[in-house]
């Protein structure tokens, strides 16, 4: 991401958030709000979970208490969203490197959320000052403080809506390396297993069916001249020295299980028709 990039990813992202104070129809309380902002009255400004506190210097000696916050999503709602991060391979990348991906509201919007609030009542504050109004202008000063504060670190929102950055790139990794795993997993498990699903018969209980037959299901063909051995052809035995009928050893066993298998499908016809006994 160049420079130029970046920047206007971190306009885009505090804009946003000014957009939303600036919907506020108190313009003169607005204006000294952002002289508090420029003029260094937010004295410090510090995360406690998903709580914003801050002291803001007003008029009175002593500077006011400051405290904002927006609704945390739940644990699911997060799991939700950082399972789709994890399916789009640009905002994994992107998230994984440290970079806010600029559409990355698609992401809480197909699950149902707003990764920003929609109006200023969404977002929770209280000032220790008298002022009834809210957000008064110290409330509004953090505001602006807030948005620079987004310009430098975009991620900063989703902590207020309840993950750290570090968090967020925790989870993409750990999804990513069980996914990896699993991809990797599989064929050596196929390949474990195949074997003995295929050729793990019970001898004894080969020819045994158990369960009744749906009789409307149950078709009776008459044998067809080809069997399985015209199919396998001659068994590879080595040849022996002729004997009295000029034929191989691999010639007097495939005429032995020719007749075999023969006979073996005229019976189970009979067998089936009930015929003969």
């Amino acid at each position: 991401m160049t420079n130029d990039t970046l920047q206007a990813s971190r306009e885009w992202w505090s804009q946003r958030w000014l957009d939303l104070l600036d919907s506020y129809r108190f313009k003169k309380r607005l204006e000294r709000a952002r002289n508090y902002a420029r003029q260094g009255n937010v004295l410090n400004i510090e995360f406690k979970g998903v709580i914003v506190l801050a002291r803001v210097q007003g008029s009175d000696s002593e500077p006011y208490k400051v405290s904002l916050s927006l609704d945390p999503f739940s644990e699911e709602q997060w799991g939700y969203v950082i399972e789709t991060m994890s399916q789009k391979s640009i905002f994994a990348a992107k998230l994984l490197a440290g970079e806010m991906p600029q559409n990355i509201e698609d992401v809480f919007t197909a699950n149902g959320l707003s990764l920003f609030p929609f109006t200023l009542s969404d977002v929770h504050s209280k000032c220790s000052c008298p002022d009834k109004a809210n957000p008064c202008k110290h409330v509004a000063a953090v505001y602006y403080q807030l948005g620079d504060r987004f310009s430098e670190d975009p991620f900063v929102l989703f902590q207020l809506r309840g993950r750290t950055k570090e968090q967020i790139i925790s989870d993409l990794r750990q999804l990513r390396t069980k996914s990896v795993e699993t991809s990797e997993k599989e064929p050596s498990e196929i390949q474990e297993s195949t074997p003995e699903k295929q050729f793990s018969i019970k001898i004894d209980s080969f020819w045994k069916y158990n369960e009744p037959l749906e009789s409307s299901l149950v078709v009776i063909v008459p044998s067809t001249s080809e069997t399985v051995l015209d199919v396998l052809g001659s068994i590879p035995l080595a040849k022996e020295e002729e004997n009295l009928t000029n034929l191989t050893a691999a010639d007097v066993v495939m005429k032995y299980l020719d007749i075999t298998y023969k006979d073996v499908s005229q019976k189970a016809v009979l067998a089936a028709m009930n015929v003969g006994g």
